[in-house]
């Protein structure tokens, strides 16, 4: 579980000191007790704990997300230097930052959008560069000031082709002000520049022919016909449930690689705030480095340019004005002043209170009474349904059981990504530790009593009426007991906090590693937010699965990444896969879902009792004979009986260790542009690597991609296409011809080799390449539309030229 999901460590600490000074029976209750006694329980104890309660308001101190006006003008002011420095991406974010801190309506804030659009003028982004211009016109930029904006105006018009608006604008400038000597140099370059414009505009007024389409750059549309009975599924899978499996899904029909299985959009996601430090008592400097706080929207997640700030605090951005008043009716008008505290107890209860605003408080009140009535959706669901084996003819539509019994369907047997399906979820209340367990109630009673003392009840019950707000919010001002509503509340949230540990799905995407600006352009997968999709949630677990899971923005694809037989379960890898991790390291990681995998991967290691492929292949070599070392304890044999050396496990790991603090350096230096420096040092690598570590070693290759990467920023194209065809190699070994992983480093070599002008390789790398991304990602991802783009462009190139290369 990622850290960031929990508390804080200090409130951890704080919990685990708590839990240790209950008695016996206090301890006893609690892991016995229901979700609705667990909540009572912890309110009791925080009503007599009010020390915690202070602790926690002094620990969100270190997470403050108030708007400081004294930040935005050091913000602005290291934006301007950037500026100088002709840094405009850095300036860029710098400024975004001081938005987020002025204080809405003021010119200051003016003046961000405005230096900010002047950034982006010079980074060529000019539309939204038009949209910065306007939100500094209508947050009162200085009058004295406007020109020079209207200029960047009718500079950004002219560059996009806007030819008469440009001319309106300067017109608008000619009549408002009076021009001074610098001022009119300005306007007269414009002005024959907007003249030269209109003169090829005329030239161009007979439009040269159109050119052919180039083939299959926008990728075949795909054939989608949806479940009748699963909500965003494929009509190809049918729902299932057993004693055994619980609910899952099973191919109803042949199904071939790539094929959309699902399609949903998440019910709720939470961005992760990413890596930022802490401000510790007593500091006053601003952290500059940009998080994925700074880089995705916070309500639709797709990529920050310019973003736009919550006017509440400093914490929230979005992409448009649009999603930040969707976010605002929805869920931010109830977070917004409680940021510092949602930072501070981690994204699971920041994901459990969106959820409950989300679904509104009628149908959590509901769903939270039917459990407690004990329905059959919630009390041994398996009793009513079907073996999966009386149901093997029911058909192609009910294949498995009866899906009006199944948690989580409605009384029609349909199951949605609603509300009342992610509600359902296994909470494994009896399998969570009580300490864990005890943390949970901790954080979720402490946040609804901050909920109540802030006066945010009521914004909680946003479907009741205007009554029950009234009492409600009297009862905010008088009481310290939660009230009977946020009780419930406390309940489904405190659910939902245990659900995340076996249902949560990491949104990720692939994020570029260093500056961007070259050739080649390298990337990682990212986790960017939390969320919970209840269609997604029905796929079982396998270490060797048989789909593949993408991401654009909220909304997640599941695509078969192999044939999948009628009647074979679909099956989703949560994490620990056969290529990545031994099965030992496997079980211990899937532990945390209360289960033990018995996918054929993991049985065949353990009933076999041979080492798993990954054990074998990151096994380290002898240091004198370079043979395979052997051994289970601390002390490691060679293999080869001639050599008999043994030496230490520590040792090597050691070894190990400081060679991978050495590449780190080595990446250092090239992010700085001293290449020639990181290959020198990466080639000791190396060097120092195979004394040690068995050729076919992940290391290795990831050495072999290092290398490439070095000598492409150099523009050597064919030393850094030799380096990645060898880490290609080491990857296949390990994840397969078709895995995503080779489609990722074959992207970067057709990359290389389009720029290296290797025509007739590049283009079978490429071909190579999109058969292998378009199954994982589908044929209209990024990567499948760049890689057609470069084919294109070779395709295009004269005949010679192609037969020469």
């Amino acid at each position: 579980m990622a850290v960031m999901a929990l508390p804080a460590a200090e409130w951890r600490g704080r919990a685990a000191r708590l839990w240790a000074a209950l008695g016996p029976a206090p301890r006893e209750r609690l892991a016995a007790a229901s979700l609705g006694d667990a909540v009572r329980l912890g309110c009791d104890l925080l009503r007599t704990e009010e020390e915690e309660e202070a602790a926690l308001v002094q620990l969100c101190h270190r997470s403050p997300t108030d708007k400081k006006p004294e930040a935005a003008g050091w913000y602005r002011e290291q934006g301007n230097q950037e500026f100088k420095r002709g840094q405009y991406q850095a300036a860029l974010r710098l400024y975004s930052k001081a938005a987020s801190h002025e204080l809405p309506g003021s010119p200051e804030l003016s003046v961000c959008f405005a230096n900010r659009s002047a950034a982006l003028l010079h980074l060529g982004h000019f539309e939204v560069c038009l949209e910065d211009i306007a939100r500094a016109e209508s947050h009162g930029y200085p009058d004295k000031l406007l020109p020079k904006v209207l200029l960047r105006k009718a500079e950004c018009l002219l560059c996009l082709g806007r030819l008469q608006d440009a001319q309106d604008i300067l017109r608008v400038l000619e009549s408002k002000i009076a021009l001074d000597g610098v001022m009119t140099t300005h306007l007269t370059q414009l002005k024959k520049l907007s003249q030269l414009k209109v003169k090829l505009g005329e030239k161009q007024r007979c439009p040269e022919p159109a050119r052919e389409a180039r083939g299959g750059t926008q990728g075949e549309p795909e054939i989608w016909e949806e479940n009748s009975r699963i909500s965003g599924a494929s009509s190809s899978l049918s729902l299932s449930f057993d004693a055994e499996r619980g609910r899952h899904l099973v191919a109803s029909q042949d199904i071939m690689p790539g094929q959309s299985l699902v399609k949903e959009e998440a019910f709720v996601s939470v961005l992760c705030p990413g890596e930022s430090l802490p401000l510790q008592d007593g500091d006053t400097a601003w952290d500059t480095r940009a998080t994925n706080a700074d880089l995705y929207c916070h309500r639709c997640l797709r990529q920050l340019l310019a973003s736009v700030p919550c006017q509440g605090c400093s914490y929230a951005k979005y992409c448009s004005q649009d999603c930040a008043d969707v976010a605002w009716q929805q869920y931010h008008r109830t977070e917004c002043s409680l940021g510092a505290l949602l930072l501070t107890l981690g994204v699971f209860c920041h994901v459990a209170l969106r959820t409950v605003l989300l679904a509104g408080f009628a149908e959590v009140s509901r769903l939270v009474a039917g459990s407690h009535r004990g329905d059959k959706n919630f009390q041994n669901p398996e009793a009513s349904c079907k073996p999966l084996s009386e149901a093997a003819d029911a058909g192609a539509g009910s294949r498995g059981c009866d899906s009006s019994v199944v948690p989580g369907c409605d009384s029609s047997g349909w199951y949605q990504s609603s509300y009342q399906a992610l509600f359902h979820l296994l909470p494994h209340t009896e399998q969570h530790s009580p300490e864990h367990k005890f943390l949970c109630t901790l954080s979720v009673v402490a946040l609804c009593k901050q909920l109540q003392a802030a006066g945010l009840g009521a914004a909680v019950l946003s479907q009741e009426s205007p009554q029950q707000w009234s009492k409600l919010k009297t009862c905010e001002k008088t009481s310290d007991e939660l009230s009977p509503e946020l009780k419930t509340v406390a309940e489904a949230m405190l659910r939902h906090v245990l659900q995340l540990q076996c249902n949560a799905q990491a949104i990720t995407v692939m994020q570029e590693l260093g500056p961007g600006d070259g050739a080649v352009v390298d990337k990682k997968p990212v986790r960017l937010a939390t969320a919970f999709f209840p269609v997604l949630s029905l796929l079982n677990h396998s270490c060797c699965p048989n789909t593949s899971v993408s991401f654009s923005g909220t909304a997640a694809t599941v695509r078969a990444a192999q044939p999948i037989s009628s009647g074979q379960e679909v099956l989703h890898c949560y994490g620990p896969h056969r290529c990545r991790m031994g099965v030992a390291e496997r079980q211990q990681l899937l532990s945390q879902y209360f289960f033990e995998c018995r996918c054929p991967a993991c049985l065949q290691e353990l009933e076999s009792g041979v080492k798993s492929v990954v054990s074998i292949r990151n096994s380290f070599c002898c240091p004198k004979c370079q043979a395979q070392m052997q051994g289970e304890e601390d002390t490691l044999c060679c293999s080869n009986e001639a050599c008999a050396t043994s030496v230490s496990r520590d040792h090597l790991s050691g070894r190990l260790q400081d060679l991978q603090q050495q590449i780190k350096k080595a990446l250092d230096l090239l992010r700085v542009r001293k290449a020639d420096q990181a290959i020198k040092m990466l080639l000791k690598c190396q060097m120092d690597a195979g004394t040690f570590l068995s050729p076919e070693h992940l290391l290795m290759g990831e050495m072999e991609d290092h290398l490439a990467q070095v000598y492409a920023t150099l523009g050597k194209w064919q030393e850094a296409a030799r380096h990645l065809k060898k880490s290609i190699e080491i990857v296949e070994m390990h994840h397969g011809p078709s895995s995503v992983e080779t489609g990722h480093e074959l992207f970067k070599l057709a990359q290389i080799l389009f720029n290296g002008f290797a025509v007739s390789e590049a283009l079978s790398t490429i071909q190579r390449a999109e058969g292998i991304l378009s199954v994982h990602f589908g044929p209209q991802s990024a990567q499948i539309q760049e890689l057609q783009e470069m084919k294109a462009c070779l395709s295009e190139l004269p005949r010679n030229i192609l037969q020469r290369t």
